[in-house]
């Protein structure tokens, strides 16, 4: 399992973009992990699916309301990713208003949740192997905090805790 001090893994996330731009084309783009937190500090919170309950009704609205703030206390970009592909991820953003403020990253193969070894199985509900419910500030492509959530929890992972561990 990923910890404070370790490098993201080298993974490719997708992110659907509605408008054309920066070099991106409208459609589902590549996001190289890599290359895209070279140099930037990252708010990055990860979430069991799309739609859902908590995750839309307390956790993305929360980073959002809070974007301004993250970004006042350091973070370059904040990053919800999610085991759901692109077109998902891009409905979602534009059902919870997020653009400019918080990008929307599927993780349809649940690679990138598998490399970090926070998956979490929701085969018994149909859901297959997703995301668990965490956050972390990585700071040049490494973890620099690390919130877990327990199972069925939604306490450490907020944006008010990202938001003290940015200014700290």
């Amino acid at each position: 399992m990923i910890k404070v001090g370790d490098t993201l893994p080298a993974a490719t996330l997708m992110e659907y973009v509605e408008v054309e731009g920066n070099g991106c084309s409208i459609g589902p783009n590549p996001v190289d992990v890599a290359k895209a937190t070279a140099g930037k500090t990252i708010a990055l919170f990860a979430l069991p699916g799309a739609f859902t309950p908590t995750c839309s009704a307390q956790h993305v609205p929360g980073y959002v309301a809070n974007a301004e703030a993250l970004k006042a206390a350091g973070v370059d970009e904040i990053w919800c990713v999610s085991v759901n592909d692109a077109f998902v991820m891009g409905a979602w953003a534009r059902d919870q208003k997020t653009a400019g403020k918080v990008r929307m990253l599927g993780d349809g193969s649940a690679a990138f949740a598998q490399a970090t070894g926070l998956t979490l199985d929701l085969t018994g509900k149909g859901m297959g192997v997703r995301s668990a419910r965490y956050s972390m500030l990585v700071k040049n492509g490494v973890v620099s905090t690390l919130n877990i959530e327990g199972p069925g929890k939604f306490e450490v992972s907020d944006a008010n805790t990202m938001l003290s561990q940015a200014k700290g």
